[in-house]
């Protein structure tokens, strides 16, 4: 069996393994699903990488495996640590480099660049096998919500069957195995780990303090003009531009502004239920958009506009709404005005930092492929080879979601992704009625993140889109379990 054909039956068996995780009501298609998906992934990943296993390989996995196991074991003690845990890893990517060649298998990346997730992926594999064990242990399996978990399904498993058609084969390898199935089993886990009453508080604490991380690094970059990780475009951009762009502990300016929006995001709610001071409040408001000014990200302004306005319509007085209504308006004005400037003065590429030439290209391989797209993780060479003009893969990119979904799975992917936002839309807003300020929190995290992905891609390859709907979702099973 050849490479090609060795991945498109991992990314079935992904397929069927995240459909059991999802919809299991009962104990063995539980297990049996994460059973299906490990053999997946690890095909997934030693077909991407295109390495043999050798004895080292061997013998750093059984190592992994007997340090899983008795980390799971203490985990078992505190089940109640798997979201905590999952919430503090999501955000994090070790600047380490994984090769055979290596003498210990692993070495530390060159400067400037960031590994995969591998803290979440540790946390996952831990709470997998304790939530295995406690499944195997009291037969019970707490159900995921039908409106959050048919969607998800459906949307995950298009997205694993189209690498059968994909045009970038190992492109769709990486995003399966370092996102989506990960993900998958993420809100397998996240949604059924016990949610004890004080986890909320802890929460909304983890995700200000990582903002705040975020926030101080990059203010310290951009005292020193030194970054920690970078894209090597951002490097030559700062050289010739009279600002500089910070990344904090990522490698893109967007992302990590992204992060700081969802800190402020859960502040201002805090602030609107009365679960800190108006002063306190305002002061790590002010730190985060300090450190929010400096990554010089116009997706992520838009996207906290959209958060401020959002969160001020469902939990703001009269006043606040009025204010801010004015406020969104003069916004949107002055916004308006200064696009129509920048495009009379320049080309409307040039304007919009090349991104109309992206959305232009990408439509038009959508328009060639309208049902099915080119498969997932094709979007950027299907646009590479229609384009007039060539360049690298990554200057093809459409960093727009709903876009890039079209082109790669068609118009059958936007149903899927539109069900997906509409199930999200409805767990979330179960999730405030029943727990206000932690739905609201997390209907403000997830509008930050689809209001970003507007204009920067990422949404479905965050975790913390994932984290926030599993925990929804986890919300509303469990209240409703209350009353038996």
């Amino acid at each position: 069996m050849n490479h090609f054909d060795t991945a498109q039956l991992a990314a079935l068996l992904a397929a069927v393994g995240v459909a059991l995780v999802l919809l299991a009501r009962a104990r063995l298609p539980l297990l049996g699903g994460f059973a299906i998906l490990a053999v997946a992934e690890v095909v997934l990943v030693r077909s991407g990488d295109g390495g043999g296993v050798s004895a080292a390989l061997i013998a750093a996995a059984a190592a992994a495996a007997l340090v899983g196991i008795a980390a799971a074991v203490l985990l078992a003690q505190r089940p109640e640590l798997v979201i905590p845990l999952a919430v503090a890893a999501a955000p994090f990517r070790l600047p380490l480099n994984f090769d055979p060649d290596h003498r210990f298998l692993v070495a530390v990346a060159d400067p400037g660049q960031l590994g995969r997730l591998l803290p979440l992926y540790a946390v996952l594999g831990v709470a997998v096998l304790e939530l295995c064990w406690r499944t195997a242990r009291t037969r019970r399996v707490k159900p995921i919500p039908y409106m959050l978990a048919i969607p998800a399904t459906v949307f995950l498993a298009l997205t694993c069957v189209s690498l059968l058609w994909s045009d970038d084969v190992p492109a769709g390898e990486n995003l399966l195995a370092f996102f989506l199935v990960p993900f998958g089993v993420l809100v397998a886990v996240v949604a059924r780990a016990p949610m004890p009453a004080w986890l909320s508080r802890v929460l909304a604490i983890e995700a200000v303090a990582l903002a705040s991380l975020f926030a101080v690094v990059g203010l310290a970059e951009a005292a020193t003009h030194k970054l920690l990780f970078f894209a090597p475009n951002l490097e030559v951009a700062n050289a010739y531009t009279s600002y500089f762009r910070v990344t904090s502990l990522f490698r893109d300016p967007s992302l990590y502004g992204r992060h700081v929006v969802l800190g402020i995001a859960i502040l201002l709610v805090a602030i609107y239920v009365r679960r800190i001071g108006v002063l306190w409040g305002a002061l790590l408001i002010a730190l985060l958009w300090g450190g929010l000014y400096f990554s010089y990200s116009q997706s992520s302004l838009l996207s906290l506009f959209a958060v401020v306005v959002a969160v001020t319509a469902f939990a703001g007085d009269r006043i606040a709404r009025r204010m801010v209504a004015v406020v969104a308006i003069a916004a949107a004005l002055a916004a308006a005005g200064l696009v129509a400037a920048s495009v009379g003065e320049a080309s409307t590429q040039k304007a919009t930092s090349d991104r109309s030439r992206r959305i232009e290209l990408t439509a038009r391989v959508f328009a060639k492929h309208p049902i099915l797209g080119v498969g997932i993780g094709a979007q950027p060479r299907a646009t590479q080879k229609i384009s007039p003009r060539p360049g690298p893969e990554a200057k093809f990119v459409s960093h727009t979601t709903p876009l890039t979904v079209a082109a790669e799975l068609g118009v059958v992917g936007i149903a899927a992704y539109l069900a997906l936002l509409v199930g999200a839309a409805r767990v979330l807003d179960l999730a405030r009625r029943l727990r206000p300020a932690l739905g609201l929190a997390l209907g403000a995290a997830v509008l930050a993140l689809i209001v970003h992905s507007l204009f920067y891609s990422g949404f479905f390859e965050d975790p913390v889109t994932w984290l926030a709907l599993a925990i929804a979702a986890n919300t509303v099973a469990r209240v409703r379990e209350e009353p038996r």
